[in-house]
């Protein structure tokens, strides 16, 4: 795939994600609907595409346990990293340091990597294995130490950090990728009618994540010139660094080579992911750095998406 056909790929992506900006900055579209556009495509939208898609899918093929398991040591690899790393710039608080490791280890998946994804290969489903890695141990981890940490919650440790993984385990993502595995699994046809009704209303995830995404960043505006050191590090860790260390875990440690390999690159080459800034204003940490992270790996990760197309194309 040369520069040029990056480009084309990847200009749906640009005008989804521009025109939300461009309506929001001439306030055309109120920024604050950004939140409804983001919830109907996380809430619904997404969940939708991920179950038909992931009940039709061959599993095997899906789940390249090689693949995954290179991308799992490289994310492990990457967050003790980014661990050591704020320690010795001076993060004390274990809730701090998670939510760094956060930032610069977990990837925007539903609003970013699908749609990247569909428009790049027509297809997300290499996605949805590191999405359930990504839900149901790294953001597990980070709730553990959030919880742990929180002063101001009444109960046990053990109880509190029940219901955070209960909560997470039932987001409407994680339900919809469990019961596509499963009912893959199982001789249970879904009726064809039920699925093109996901399939109607998945199709709408990508241009509504996107188009969302730019609302928020119309609205709430870029200064680049307010950008700290902290924040610079974190951004480059996550959208050059974080690439570099999966292709050479997965390559050298792992043997994996081909499609999976640039699949996975691809995505640690993704922004930090939305709910950063949720996991920020639950817990009182980190509030104005999460939000400005989460924009402006959007924008580094979206200028960059061009280079690293070419450069996973080559490595297939």
């Amino acid at each position: 795939m040369g520069a040029v056909d990056a480009l084309e790929k990847l200009a749906p992506v640009v005008l989804a994600f521009g025109c939300g900006v461009v309506l929001a900055r001439r306030k055309v579209v109120p920024a604050e609907s950004s939140k409804a556009f983001a919830d109907y495509a996380f809430l619904f939208a997404v969940p939708c595409f991920l179950f038909g898609n992931i009940y039709r899918s061959d599993l095997g093929a899906l789940f390249n346990w090689r693949a995954i398991g290179g991308y799992a040591a490289a994310a492990c690899a990457a967050a003790v990293l980014i661990g050591v790393i704020s320690w010795a710039l001076g993060v004390r608080d274990p809730r701090g340091v998670a939510l760094r490791i956060m930032a610069a280890v977990q990837v925007n998946t539903a609003y970013f990597a699908v749609p990247v994804f569909i428009m790049l290969f027509g297809n997300a489903a290499p996605i949805f294995p590191v999405l359930l890695f990504q839900v149901c141990v790294l953001s597990l981890i980070v709730i553990s130490i959030m919880e742990l940490g929180r002063p101001d919650r009444v109960g046990s440790p053990a109880r509190r950090l029940g219901s955070a993984v209960v909560a997470s385990l039932t987001t409407p993502v994680v339900i919809a990728c469990n019961a596509g595995i499963v009912l893959n699994l199982l001789p249970v046809m879904v009726p064809g009618v039920v699925l093109d009704g996901f399939a109607f209303v998945g199709d709408s995830a990508s241009p509504v994540a996107l188009f969302a995404l730019g609302l928020h960043l119309g609205g709430s505006g870029l200064k680049v010139r307010g950008t700290s050191f902290e924040e610079m590090w974190i951004i480059g860790f996550k959208c050059v660094a974080l690439p570099v260390i999966t292709y050479a875990v997965c390559h050298y440690a792992f043997g994996v080579e081909g499609e999976w390999l640039s699949y996975l690159v691809l995505i640690a080459a993704m922004p930090s992911p939305q709910n950063l800034f949720i996991f920020a204003q639950r817990y009182d940490v980190g509030v104005d750095m999460s939000a400005s992270l989460v924009i402006k790996s959007s924008v580094v990760a979206l200028l960059l998406l061009p280079l690293w197309t070419q450069l996973v194309a080559r490595t297939a």
